[in-house]
């Protein structure tokens, strides 16, 4: 069973050995909690707790939170977190929007206030106090706004005021993609036949999130294809999806001492969880001289070489499982660029005689640049990967400057 650890929160256990769950912090008075840790009854007592809301019952009985103003904000937000849409987010989601929205409650007690009564102007105040943290902001405005559609569609409200907010534009590209450089050097580092190197060929060629590719094994190969549905949203909106596994991949993984349920396995021979694999890719990464890089910029270096061989972004959207094409050009958006230059200059010439096109050059140069036998194509049609290589996942990566 997986343990869950609470800021806080202490266990003891009685005579009889029960477990009994306490949010004990320095200086103040251990409070009795509701069992078991984990639910959604502990979680609503422990946010409680943490603000001091609680009426003390008798000796030896977990504490129960006080009853809310059927008006507040902070009563529409229990009734938000028991509903069936709260229910059906990831345990991860669902953890950091109830903490989005017990911050927003607990800023100069704004949860007992009415929430008929929040405008639109109320939102962006709160957002101009966090204009230096925009994804924060933005985070909050998300979260209201999940808030609200419950509280209209149960006939609560008659409008959403989180709607007319606008998001801030935070100025970030996101996860840094890795470079082609950045790739050499990591697999320099981290070898075929290691769960550094398999992981680099797993997110590489496949473009999935972490989540996804701890899970990859055995069970997901169907025909030489990875069969699964991704673990983002899979229980409101699942997406199903089927990748060939690509020659190189499978000599990676065939190289590589896997585990019996999963490709990726700890040092102990157990499945990675998706926040150990994320710590254990940046002590990787860091291994291998690499600060700026992480397991999602893999993801984002993926679609960008596809994007580099002229793949359409309904072909790599097929790839990366986005259902709009919004996120994908955001992530290819420098290869595009790119590729559309190299297009639209490949046949210009500017010469003596203006009733005839030039060619820029005959001798496979473009801009100086001499183009050998062993360099990179980008006629957009070599193979996706270059079997019997050993250093060649480098062909994914935005090699754009």
């Amino acid at each position: 069973m997986v343990s869950i650890k609470v800021k806080y929160v202490v266990e003891d256990r009685d005579r009889h050995g029960n477990v009994r769950l306490y949010l004990g912090r320095k200086g103040q008075p251990k409070i009795r909690l509701p069992g078991p840790k984990g639910s959604l009854a502990f979680f609503d007592a422990y946010h409680l707790a943490l603000d001091g809301r609680f009426v003390p019952k008798r000796r030896g009985k977990p504490d129960q939170p006080t009853r809310h103003d059927r008006k507040s904000i902070r009563w529409l937000c229990v009734q938000y977190f028991q509903s069936a849409d709260f229910k059906r987010l990831d345990p991860r989601t669902q953890r950091v929007r109830r903490g989005i929205l017990e911050r927003f409650c607990q800023n100069k007690n704004d949860g007992e206030k009415p929430y008929s009564m929040l405008l639109p102007r109320h939102i962006r105040k709160r957002c101009d106090a966090k204009v230096d943290k925009p994804e924060s902001a933005n985070g909050m405005i998300k979260a209201l706004c999940q808030l609200f559609k419950h509280a209209v569609e149960n006939d609560l409200v008659t409008q959403n005021p989180a709607k007319e907010v606008s998001y801030f534009s935070s100025g970030s590209q996101g996860y840094h993609s890795w470079t082609l450089e950045e790739i050499r050097k990591f697999e320099k580092t981290h070898p075929v036949g290691t769960m550094a190197r398999l992981t680099l060929a797993l997110a590489l060629y496949t473009g999935q999130r972490r989540s996804d590719i701890v899970l990859f094994g055995p069970k997901q190969v169907r025909n030489g294809w990875l069969v699964f549905t991704q673990q983002k949203n899979r229980n409101r909106s699942p997406v199903d999806m089927e990748i060939p596994i690509v020659p190189e991949l499978r000599r990676i993984i065939d190289a590589t001492r896997c585990g019996a349920e999963t490709f990726l396995v700890t040092a102990y021979g157990k499945p990675f969880t998706a926040n150990g694999f994320g710590s254990k890719v940046r002590a990787w990464c860091d291994e291998a001289g690499l600060p700026n890089c992480s397991i999602h910029g893999l993801r984002k270096a993926a679609a960008a070489r596809l994007a580099e061989l002229g793949r359409s972004e309904y072909e790599i959207m097929a790839i990366t499982g986005h259902k709009t094409s919004k996120e994908v050009i955001r992530y290819t958006r420098a290869a595009s660029q790119k590729l559309r230059a190299r297009n639209a200059m490949k046949d210009f010439a500017y010469g003596e005689v203006e009733t005839q096109s030039v060619p820029l050059s005959s001798g496979g140069e473009l801009g100086g640049t001499k183009l050998t036998a062993k360099s990179l194509k980008d006629n957009g049609n070599e193979d996706f990967w270059c079997p019997g290589e050993d250093s060649n996942l480098h062909i994914l990566a935005n090699t754009s400057t």
